[in-house]
Protein backbone atom coordinates (compact mmCIF):
# COMPACT_ATOMS: atom_id res chain seq x y z
CA UNK A 1 0.00 0.00 0.00
CA UNK A 2 1.72 3.18 -1.19
CA UNK A 3 0.84 6.85 -0.87
CA UNK A 4 2.08 9.38 -3.41
CA UNK A 5 1.78 13.11 -2.71
CA UNK A 6 0.49 15.44 -5.42
CA UNK A 7 3.18 17.32 -7.34
CA UNK A 8 3.01 20.91 -8.41
CA UNK A 9 0.93 21.56 -11.51
CA UNK A 10 2.63 20.42 -14.70
CA UNK A 11 0.33 22.33 -17.02
CA UNK A 12 -2.57 21.23 -19.15
CA UNK A 13 -0.78 19.49 -22.02
CA UNK A 14 -0.50 15.72 -21.83
CA UNK A 15 2.82 14.07 -22.58
CA UNK A 16 4.66 10.78 -22.40
CA UNK A 17 6.60 10.83 -19.13
CA UNK A 18 9.29 8.17 -19.53
CA UNK A 19 10.86 5.71 -21.94
CA UNK A 20 11.85 6.09 -25.57
CA UNK A 21 9.17 8.73 -26.24
CA UNK A 22 9.68 10.71 -23.03
CA UNK A 23 8.59 14.31 -23.45
CA UNK A 24 6.46 13.73 -26.55
CA UNK A 25 3.17 15.59 -26.29
CA UNK A 26 -0.16 13.87 -26.79
CA UNK A 27 -3.34 15.19 -28.39
CA UNK A 28 -6.21 15.56 -25.92
CA UNK A 29 -9.91 15.46 -26.87
CA UNK A 30 -11.98 18.63 -26.74
CA UNK A 31 -14.50 16.98 -24.45
CA UNK A 32 -15.00 18.11 -20.85
CA UNK A 33 -16.47 14.71 -19.96
CA UNK A 34 -13.10 13.06 -20.52
CA UNK A 35 -11.06 12.78 -17.30
CA UNK A 36 -7.44 12.00 -18.18
CA UNK A 37 -5.31 10.30 -15.56
CA UNK A 38 -3.14 12.92 -13.86
CA UNK A 39 0.43 12.78 -15.14
CA UNK A 40 2.02 12.06 -11.73
CA UNK A 41 -0.47 9.24 -11.16
CA UNK A 42 0.17 7.75 -14.61
CA UNK A 43 3.94 7.90 -14.08
CA UNK A 44 3.78 6.29 -10.63
CA UNK A 45 1.25 3.71 -11.86
CA UNK A 46 3.45 2.61 -14.74
CA UNK A 47 6.57 2.53 -12.59
CA UNK A 48 4.85 -0.15 -10.52
CA UNK A 49 4.55 -2.30 -13.64
CA UNK A 50 7.85 -1.49 -15.34
CA UNK A 51 9.39 -4.97 -14.78
CA UNK A 52 6.39 -6.47 -16.61
CA UNK A 53 6.55 -4.27 -19.73
CA UNK A 54 9.38 -5.73 -21.86
CA UNK A 55 7.71 -7.62 -24.71
CA UNK A 56 4.23 -7.35 -23.15
CA UNK A 57 0.93 -7.38 -25.04
CA UNK A 58 -1.09 -4.53 -23.53
CA UNK A 59 -4.81 -3.82 -23.52
CA UNK A 60 -6.04 -0.29 -22.75
CA UNK A 61 -9.76 -0.36 -21.93
CA UNK A 62 -11.74 2.90 -21.71
CA UNK A 63 -8.64 4.15 -23.52
CA UNK A 64 -9.42 7.84 -23.99
CA UNK A 65 -6.31 9.38 -25.58
CA UNK A 66 -4.41 6.10 -25.30
CA UNK A 67 -1.92 7.60 -22.85
CA UNK A 68 -1.65 4.46 -20.70
CA UNK A 69 -1.10 2.04 -23.55
CA UNK A 70 1.28 4.37 -25.38
CA UNK A 71 3.24 5.07 -22.20
CA UNK A 72 3.52 1.30 -21.67
CA UNK A 73 4.92 0.94 -25.20
CA UNK A 74 7.34 3.78 -24.54
CA UNK A 75 8.59 1.76 -21.57
CA UNK A 76 9.03 -1.51 -23.47
CA UNK A 77 5.65 -3.12 -24.21
CA UNK A 78 5.57 -4.91 -27.58
CA UNK A 79 2.07 -3.90 -28.67
CA UNK A 80 -1.11 -2.24 -27.46
CA UNK A 81 -4.79 -2.59 -28.29
CA UNK A 82 -7.13 0.27 -27.42
CA UNK A 83 -10.88 0.12 -26.75
CA UNK A 84 -12.87 3.37 -26.84
CA UNK A 85 -16.27 4.62 -28.02
CA UNK A 86 -16.35 8.42 -27.66
CA UNK A 87 -15.74 10.12 -31.04
CA UNK A 88 -13.60 12.93 -29.58
CA UNK A 89 -11.41 10.46 -27.72
CA UNK A 90 -11.08 8.21 -30.77
CA UNK A 91 -9.97 11.19 -32.84
CA UNK A 92 -7.26 12.06 -30.28
CA UNK A 93 -6.25 8.41 -29.90
CA UNK A 94 -5.79 7.93 -33.65
CA UNK A 95 -3.77 11.16 -33.83
CA UNK A 96 -1.47 10.00 -31.03
CA UNK A 97 -0.91 6.58 -32.59
CA UNK A 98 -0.10 8.23 -35.92
CA UNK A 99 2.24 10.82 -34.35
CA UNK A 100 4.28 8.08 -32.67
CA UNK A 101 4.33 5.94 -35.85
CA UNK A 102 3.05 2.80 -34.12
CA UNK A 103 0.08 1.86 -36.31
CA UNK A 104 1.64 -1.53 -37.08
CA UNK A 105 1.95 -2.33 -33.35
CA UNK A 106 -1.48 -1.12 -32.26
CA UNK A 107 -5.15 -1.78 -32.91
CA UNK A 108 -8.06 0.51 -32.10
CA UNK A 109 -11.49 -0.96 -31.40
CA UNK A 110 -14.56 1.28 -31.41
CA UNK A 111 -16.45 -0.92 -28.98
CA UNK A 112 -17.83 -0.94 -25.45
CA UNK A 113 -15.15 -2.14 -23.07
CA UNK A 114 -17.27 -4.59 -21.06
CA UNK A 115 -18.56 -6.82 -23.88
CA UNK A 116 -15.15 -6.58 -25.55
CA UNK A 117 -13.44 -7.91 -22.43
CA UNK A 118 -16.10 -10.58 -21.88
CA UNK A 119 -15.47 -11.99 -25.36
CA UNK A 120 -11.71 -12.34 -24.89
CA UNK A 121 -10.03 -15.73 -24.42
CA UNK A 122 -8.01 -16.47 -21.31
CA UNK A 123 -4.55 -14.86 -21.17
CA UNK A 124 -5.05 -12.96 -24.43
CA UNK A 125 -2.98 -10.10 -23.00
CA UNK A 126 -0.14 -9.75 -20.54
CA UNK A 127 -1.33 -6.47 -19.00
CA UNK A 128 -4.75 -4.81 -19.12
CA UNK A 129 -5.37 -1.22 -18.01
CA UNK A 130 -8.83 0.06 -17.12
CA UNK A 131 -9.85 3.55 -16.07
CA UNK A 132 -13.67 3.54 -16.31
CA UNK A 133 -15.87 6.46 -15.24
CA UNK A 134 -15.48 7.06 -11.52
CA UNK A 135 -18.02 5.52 -9.13
CA UNK A 136 -19.58 3.46 -11.92
CA UNK A 137 -20.49 -0.22 -11.70
CA UNK A 138 -18.53 -0.85 -14.90
CA UNK A 139 -15.40 -1.30 -12.80
CA UNK A 140 -17.03 -4.04 -10.71
CA UNK A 141 -18.45 -5.80 -13.77
CA UNK A 142 -15.07 -5.74 -15.51
CA UNK A 143 -13.35 -7.17 -12.46
CA UNK A 144 -15.99 -9.91 -12.17
CA UNK A 145 -15.35 -10.82 -15.82
CA UNK A 146 -11.59 -10.97 -15.25
CA UNK A 147 -11.90 -13.05 -12.10
CA UNK A 148 -14.09 -15.59 -13.89
CA UNK A 149 -11.91 -15.63 -17.02
CA UNK A 150 -8.58 -13.80 -16.66
CA UNK A 151 -8.14 -12.29 -20.12
CA UNK A 152 -4.83 -10.74 -19.00
CA UNK A 153 -2.17 -12.01 -16.61
CA UNK A 154 -2.30 -8.60 -14.91
CA UNK A 155 -5.38 -6.39 -14.54
CA UNK A 156 -4.64 -2.90 -13.26
CA UNK A 157 -7.39 -0.42 -12.38
CA UNK A 158 -7.67 3.26 -11.54
CA UNK A 159 -10.57 4.23 -9.32
CA UNK A 160 -11.77 6.48 -6.52
CA UNK A 161 -10.51 5.64 -3.03
CA UNK A 162 -14.19 5.45 -2.06
CA UNK A 163 -14.75 2.58 -4.52
CA UNK A 164 -13.99 -0.60 -2.60
CA UNK A 165 -12.80 -3.64 -4.56
CA UNK A 166 -12.41 -7.30 -3.56
CA UNK A 167 -9.31 -8.35 -1.67
CA UNK A 168 -6.36 -9.81 -3.51
CA UNK A 169 -5.10 -6.73 -5.32
CA UNK A 170 -2.08 -4.54 -4.60
CA UNK A 171 -3.43 -1.15 -3.46
CA UNK A 172 -1.62 2.12 -4.15
CA UNK A 173 -2.98 5.53 -3.08
CA UNK A 174 -2.42 8.82 -4.93
CA UNK A 175 -4.32 11.65 -3.23
CA UNK A 176 -8.02 10.85 -3.86
CA UNK A 177 -7.15 8.32 -6.58
CA UNK A 178 -6.35 4.67 -6.10
CA UNK A 179 -4.65 2.13 -8.35
CA UNK A 180 -5.25 -1.56 -7.70
CA UNK A 181 -3.24 -4.29 -9.44
CA UNK A 182 -4.51 -7.86 -9.68
CA UNK A 183 -2.24 -10.66 -10.85
CA UNK A 184 -3.56 -14.02 -12.04
CA UNK A 185 -1.59 -16.97 -10.76
CA UNK A 186 -0.52 -19.58 -13.30
CA UNK A 187 -2.62 -22.20 -11.52
CA UNK A 188 -5.67 -19.94 -11.78
CA UNK A 189 -5.09 -19.43 -15.50
CA UNK A 190 -4.82 -23.17 -16.11
CA UNK A 191 -7.94 -23.87 -14.07
CA UNK A 192 -9.88 -21.19 -15.97
CA UNK A 193 -8.68 -22.69 -19.29
CA UNK A 194 -9.91 -26.13 -18.22
CA UNK A 195 -13.32 -24.70 -17.28
CA UNK A 196 -13.55 -22.89 -20.64
CA UNK A 197 -12.71 -26.08 -22.55
CA UNK A 198 -15.40 -27.91 -20.57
Amino acid sequence: MDVCPAPESAGDRMRIVAGKWAGRHLTSPADRRVRPTAEHVRDAWLRLLEPDFPGARVLDLFAGTGALGLEAMSRGARSADFVETRPASLHALKANVAALHVREKTRIFKKDALPFAAALPIARYDIAFADPPYESRMLDRLLETWMAKPFAAILTLEHSIKHLLPEGGEEHFFDDTMVTIYRARLADLRRAEEVERG
